[in-house]
């Protein structure tokens, strides 16, 4: 018999945790309930897939992952171009996580340099383009107001030009709502890029862009940033960490694997993740995971459903208990926990 620790929460509105000591092997027995056939029955989790790592192509429209009221997530890919236009959100905050090569943004509060691992949120209403180069980042969009909580590690700038090779020029603007997504624009017009760039001089250290990066401490979620309905955090793995479960009373939590491979376990089923994978864990649902080295993803706790908008590409395997000690036995060994 093994017993496991399960922290019950009500995130992201509840930051109260309720710890449960559980019989691991209970929490896979779906219970007979005899004459009684209230249970449904629930699908077993699937992943969505994205490329980390720059791959050639014409063009790459952003592709979003997962949407619902107040949340978009979007996945997005740049060669060396820029977006047509500068964009202004009307209604969201817009936070960007690099995850491959380099990108310079450029807004009103400031240009920056962005290189993987590198966080960063253009408030409501700022106007801002980017110029990648051989790049992948995702996007989240977020009702304001959102509150930054991750470590600072530098500040936007004036700069101009903002790039080798930028030429001043009347470009376009487009403000949308319904959190930046197609065929959302509710104004197209045309701007002066430098009299748009020259605002940063006029703003504070205050207002400047703000570039956050996780410092990757061990044990649980490192929070990002935080709004009502929606957190965002980077989570390590290592081989060895305790197993224990998580469930959230209010939140789906959804999953973006980053670096590094992971086996993740739940009430609905056993999934292994690698780079790329992305994986939606309804609330009320127990999970832990576990790998053989290290791994990094990225946590979305979502008060309200987020679908997924991308295909399926691969199905978790059903759960149970012998499947389940075969994947926690190398962390149970290896740090010693029971």
């Amino acid at each position: 018999m093994v017993f496991v620790t399960e922290l019950l929460d009500g995130l992201p509105h509840e930051e109260t945790t309720h710890e449960i000591k559980r019989d691991e092997a209970l929490l896979f027995n779906r219970p007979d309930l005899g004459r009684i056939k209230s249970l449904q029955h629930h699908d077993l989790l699937g992943a969505v897939h994205f490329p980390v790592v720059f791959q050639p192509a014409k063009f790459s429209p952003p592709r979003g992952i997962y949407e619902c009221d107040h949340l978009r997530v979007e996945w997005q890919q740049m060669g060396h171009f820029r977006q047509p236009f500068y964009h202004r959100n009307a209604d969201v905050d817009e936070i960007s996580l690099q995850i491959y090569g380099e990108r310079t943004l450029m807004t009103e509060y400031g240009t920056v340099e962005f290189r993987p691992g590198d966080f960063s949120r253009i408030p409501v209403g700022v106007a801002h383009d980017n110029y990648g180069r051989d790049e992948i980042h995702l996007l989240f969009y977020i009702p304001a107001p959102v509150e930054e909580c991750g470590a600072l590690t530098k500040l936007a700038r004036f700069a101009m030009p903002p790039f080798e090779g930028w030429q001043s020029n009347t470009v376009a603007e487009l403000m949308t709502n319904c959190l930046g997504g197609p065929h959302c624009d509710i104004a197209a017009f045309q701007v002066d890029e430098t009299l748009l760039l020259e605002h940063a001089k006029t703003v504070g250290t205050e207002q400047l862009l703000r570039v956050l990066r996780a410092e990757g401490k061990q044990g649980g979620t490192e929070w990002m940033y935080k709004a009502k309905d929606v957190w965002i955090g980077s989570t390590n793995v290592r081989s060895g960490d305790p197993i224990v479960y998580r469930r959230h009373r209010q939140a789906e939590e959804i999953q973006c694997q980053i670096s590094g491979k992971r086996t993740l376990i739940t009430q609905r089923g056993i999934i292994e993740l690698e780079p790329g994978d992305f994986i939606n864990i309804p609330n009320g649902v127990a999970f832990t995971d576990t790998t053989t080295s290290e791994s990094t993803h990225i946590t979305i706790l979502t008060f309200n459903h987020a679908p997924a908008k991308a295909d399926i590409v691969k199905v978790a395997q059903e759960t149970t208990l012998e499947v389940v000690q075969k994947f926690t036995r190398i962390s149970r060994i290896d740090g010693l926990f029971p």
